[in-house]
């Protein structure tokens, strides 16, 4: 059932809890290297503000352990949002207690305050099954869950990237506020959007691409498309999964071999459906994963003490050739090792596929991380249909799997 949105609700006048997604990266310095997440989370911000409500800001930055850490502060990101709203961001040192508290009481509409990392807090991230075994765990997750949402008259959920998880301010906090409007803003409205196309797509052919290291963490998804696309290209370090499961020589290459049977029942199972799984032809290799390593490309069979660093220069062509007549793709995971220099070549390839598949009309998904970071490199970003902002919540929404802090949103009639 559709969630209402942020504008379907009243906000002149009232306190508006919004959840945004502001874990961007920091330098060594503090200094953020990239707003995207502060820049996708815009329209939602301004909406509360020029519609008269007053605007708490929360989100979690990184992995803090519990406790305070200045490392990851959120104040950076206070600043960064201030030069964009080109008005004063407020900010509060905590997320909780008594600050907390009087900064919410003394906020007038179109003002608004950034909360601390809600992170800096272990009551955020206790998961919601290990609570209910916990009674004590139960505890502190409702009362720090219950400071935030007696802030408020009304809670957004515009943080994609963690919507698949019950931390206390994606799920417990909606919980405290039965009763009060619980809404989706327009970022996690866009996602839905698009990500619900990939799941119900009509448009044929349907070409999924996927890369990245591990056949563990894409099981789900390569079985939950299978039902709905017509071909999937396999890339990256999976892609060797895959191969010693057909029998080939893979040498040192990244391997789960508790997945290869699992692999082959994959390969067995498109076979049966009628679907095309497609598989490098073509590898380069290294001995070692660094810069500057001597490198080399062979077929399929990989010669022992080598490593399978990047798809070659025929899968390249392969898997552009297997998108020309693409109407839909969905692309997530990088075909190489991305981070290094010339075996990201296999990843610009696809990038390029698949923004010239955008260009001819074809709708087009891609999952965040390194995907993302190829087609900005390229500059080829803007030729995408979409780019979530959320790559495990996308991997997991594509695998079918319920979000329990979109679910508890309230419904559109």
């Amino acid at each position: 059932m559709a969630k209402k949105t942020i504008a379907d609700v009243d906000v002149q006048g009232k306190k508006v809890f919004m959840r945004c997604d502001f874990n961007v990266p920091l330098d060594k310095q503090g200094n953020i290297t990239s707003d995207d997440r502060i820049v996708k989370a815009l329209p939602s911000i301004r909406y509360v503000l020029d519609h008269g409500g007053a605007l708490i800001l929360a989100s979690h930055l990184g992995r803090p352990e519990g406790k305070p850490d200045p490392a990851f502060s959120l104040r950076p990101v206070a600043k960064r949002l201030s030069d964009l709203l080109g008005k004063e961001v407020l900010f509060c040192e905590d997320c909780v207690g008594p600050k907390a508290k009087s900064m919410v009481a003394a906020l007038k509409p179109g003002e608004v305050l950034l909360l601390e990392n809600v992170r800096f807090h272990k009551e955020e991230t206790i998961k919601d099954k290990v609570a209910k075994e916990d009674p004590q765990l139960r505890q502190l997750k409702d009362a720090f869950a219950r400071q935030m949402a007696e802030m408020a008259d009304v809670y957004v959920n515009d943080a994609f990237g963690t919507a698949h998880r019950d931390n206390a301010s994606m799920y417990t906090v909606p919980q405290m506020m039965k009763g009060k409007p619980r809404v989706m803003g327009f970022l996690v409205e866009r996602e839905l959007q698009y990500l619900g196309q990939v799941l119900k797509a009509t448009d044929r052919p349907f070409v999924a691409i996927l890369g990245g290291a591990k056949v563990s963490d894409k099981i789900g998804v390569i079985e939950n498309l299978l039902d709905r696309v017509d071909r999937i290209l396999i890339g990256g370090a999976m892609a060797y999964t895959f191969l010693k499961a057909l029998g080939k020589s893979i040498g040192k290459s990244l391997c789960e071999d508790d997945f290869v049977d699992k692999a082959q029942g994959l390969l067995d199972l498109a076979k049966d459906k009628g679907k095309e799984m497609v598989l490098p032809v073509d590898s380069v290799i290294a001995k070692e994963i660094r810069p500057n390593v001597g490198y080399k490309v062979v077929g399929q069979d990989i010669p022992a003490e080598w490593i399978g660093v990047d798809i070659g220069p025929k899968t390249r062509k392969l898997f552009a050739d297997k998108l020309k007549d693409a109407r839909m793709v969905v692309w997530n995971g990088p075909m190489g090792v991305f981070e290094i220099a010339p075996f990201d070549e296999g990843t610009k390839a696809v990038a390029q596929a698949v923004a010239a598949a955008t260009e001819r009309g074809a709708k087009t998904v891609v999952g965040g991380g390194d995907s993302e970071s190829a087609l900005k490199k390229l500059g080829l970003d803007n030729k995408i249909s979409h780019i979530s902002t959320g790559g495990g919540a996308s991997l997991e929404f594509l695998e079918g799997k319920a979000f329990k802090g979109i679910e508890i949103l309230d419904d559109r009639p």
